[in-house]
């Protein structure tokens, strides 16, 4: 069956786009290959390059640091063999316990060592014990009358050898090199002559290596790096019997040799008495990078030390990747130099589609900008609506807390109305009584007695003044405004408000805070309307206690460093504190939960609104479990004075 016209244009019209399709992916296959082959050519070739011209190098760093350290070390090594020519010293030697032999054998030492600038030069006898040193005498690191017998330079020295070696000292416990010569008498050795040489001026030139490496001895211990964390490790295991043979001589004075901390594997050239390895990624540490490292190494002539560089590969492969992005980047230009006639063709036949589809991308895109712009203009309008929605509700929510606070300030004063009778009732008694005696005395033109009654009305009458007063102040429905406001004095506004329930409840009051000792950023009205709150639950938690005491504190932030939240010493704290019957079990997730209450005729609002406050001052309240019986509740707030205010809490 023969398909239609149609249907057969469409399935060429099928095949020659996945002709198409083929054709360009098998191009673009071998022109990444082309690309990646080049560009893997030219990272080997260019690695390994760079990496022989980074150990060129660095042998001739290691080079040069060698010669260095050798002519440090060596220029003083002779001074032990000319130590034996000395007369002063051969005396000594004949008459070890003449007192004259000493002191002359010492000044000898004493200018032989200033002359030579090295770290210590003395003399042994046979047995190993210091005769002479060119130390003082009675200085702690004085080596006159000690034992070295157990060192390694000495029994080479005794042998009739020259003895070399590194090792830290007994009394200084400070490192050295140590080189011995035997003293003759005749075919006889008599004593051993024997010099430390600082080895100071070898960390003084770390530099010119240009990066991280250390000395190792001739027990693969390193005695010397510029890293201080690798001095006195191992870079290879020690077997048991050489690490007892180190306790014993003490080359290494009781300090630790752990193992190095970086396996490296190396390989040694004897014939140039060279080491190199390569420390792979992954085991960077103390100042290497994680990248591959390559170790290289030298041994010192005559002094069976090592010297190790490690040098960071990352910028050999840093260059090589460079040169390799460029063989890759010169391979792609040609690969696309040949493209871009092609491409050049088939642009020309696109930009005519493309200009007719751009004109009609336009309109839609006209149209969908008028679409939109419609549609932000409604949302503005509807967010602009939301926002003064907003507003009004807070306006309204600011002003029903104001409310409350007044309402609350209302039902304190109710409480306290009954107390407040009383000490008004007193003081009324006593003023008309003293009047009508007043008016009598004036009768009898006693003037004197009746002057005298009236200065005890007017002292009555400042009384019930100083009584009202606070109350006048508290129940005053007044707007917040923050500002300096000390501690003190709003506590005892507080307390005087309820001084009559206190007595009459037989409360003990601590009050621990003193005019001035706290200056809070607050406001005064709002701050007592709090302390009211607390104090009044303060007094209904102790009504059936045993012990009832109510203390109150105050501290600043650097008085109270173990308090986590004073830390920043821009916090005042406020402690009311009381012995009542404490806080339920669950009272961190109920405390501060409106209409929660655990008085019979509460309400449950008078934590939330003092809460509210505290919050509007910037600071917050907290709750918590005393030792004993009874509660604390603390009042955090920001201290006044203050350049910028302190970050608000929750």
């Amino acid at each position: 069956m023969r398909l239609p016209s149609y249907a057969r244009r469409q399935a060429d019209t099928r095949l020659a786009m996945n002709l198409r399709t083929f054709r360009k992916i098998v191009s673009a296959a071998l022109a990444l290959l082309a690309v990646g082959l080049g560009a893997w050519l030219g990272y080997q070739i260019a690695e390994r390059q760079a990496i022989q011209n980074l150990r060129v190098d660095v042998n001739h760093r290691l080079e040069l640091f060698a010669s260095a350290v050798e002519g440090m070390i060596q220029r003083l090594e002779h001074v032990p063999a000319t130590v034996q020519l000395s007369e002063e010293v051969q005396r000594l030697l004949r008459s070890p316990t003449d007192p004259a032999a000493m002191v002359a054998a010492d000044r000898y030492l004493q200018r032989l060592n200033a002359f030579m600038a090295g770290m210590s030069i003395y003399v042994l006898n046979d047995r190993g014990v210091v005769l002479a040193t060119s130390s003082p005498r009675l200085s702690p690191n004085s080596l006159e009358g000690v034992d070295l017998s157990f060192r390694p330079y000495f029994l080479e020295a005794l042998s009739g050898r020259v003895g070399r070696h590194f090792a830290i000292g007994t009394q200084s416990n400070v490192p050295g090199y140590f080189v011995s010569h035997p003293i003759h008498d005749g075919s006889r050795v008599v004593g051993v002559a024997a010099i430390k040489i600082s080895l100071e001026p070898v960390n003084q030139i770390w530099e010119m290596l240009g990066a991280p490496a250390l000395l190792a001895d001739t027990n693969q211990v390193v005695i010397l790096s510029s890293n201080p964390e690798w001095r006195y490790t191992t870079l290879a295991n020690l077997p048991v019997e050489r690490r007892v043979d180190l306790q014993l001589n003490r080359m290494y004075n009781h300090v630790r040799t752990p193992r190095f901390p970086l396996d490296v594997t190396l390989t040694i050239d004897e014939e140039n008495q060279s080491v190199e390895g390569v420390l792979s990624r992954g085991q960077g540490w103390s100042g290497l990078s994680t990248h591959d490292t390559l170790v290289s190494g030298k041994t010192l002539n005559g002094m069976d030390w090592r010297v190790m560089m490690f040098s960071d590969l990352s910028p050999v492969r840093a260059q090589a990747l460079t040169i390799s992005a460029m063989s890759a980047v010169v391979i792609g230009f040609l690969i696309l130099a040949l493209l871009y006639m092609a491409q050049r063709r088939r642009i020309f036949r696109d930009r005519l589609r493309s200009e007719q589809m751009l004109a009609r991308i336009n309109a839609e895109l006209e149209q969908k900008v008028e679409d939109r712009t419609q549609a932000l203009t409604e949302a503005n309008s509807q967010l602009r609506r939301e926002v003064s929605e907003r507003e009004q509700a807070e306006s309204t929510l600011r002003a029903t807390q104001d409310e409350l606070v007044h309402a609350a300030k209302m039902a304190v004063l109710g409480r306290l109305a009954a107390g407040m009778t009383h000490e008004l009732t007193q003081p009324l008694g006593g003023i008309r009584a003293l009047a009508g005696n007043a008016i009598e005395f004036m009768s009898r033109k006693d003037y004197v007695a009746a002057r005298d009654n009236l200065g005890i009305v007017a002292s009555l009458a400042e009384k019930m003044g100083a009584i009202i007063h606070p109350l006048r102040t508290f129940a005053r429905k007044t707007t917040p405004r923050l500002g300096e406001v000390d501690v003190a004095h709003a506590v005892s506004n507080a307390l005087f408000l309820y001084q009559t329930q206190l007595t009459q409840s037989g409360i003990e009051v601590v009050n621990r805070i003193g005019p001035g000792d706290v200056m809070a950023w607050c406001d005064i009205n709002r701050l007592e309307q709090v302390l009211i709150n607390l104090i009044g639950n303060a007094i209904d938690a102790m009504a059936t206690a045993p012990d009832k005491i109510l203390t109150l504190e105050a501290m600043r932030g650097v008085d109270a460093p173990e308090d986590a939240a004073l830390c920043a010493a821009g916090w005042a704290r406020i402690d009311v504190l009381d012995t009542g019957c404490g806080l339920a079990d669950d009272f961190a997730t109920h405390l501060f939960e409106p209409f929660y209450t655990t008085k019979p005729r509460g309400m449950g609002l008078g934590l939330i609104i003092s809460r509210d406050i505290v919050r509007d001052f910037g600071g917050s309240i907290r709750a918590s479990r005393r030792n004993g019986p009874g509660a604390c509740f603390s009042i955090h707030l920001p201290l006044a004075g203050l350049s910028e205010d302190p970050t608000p809490r929750t």
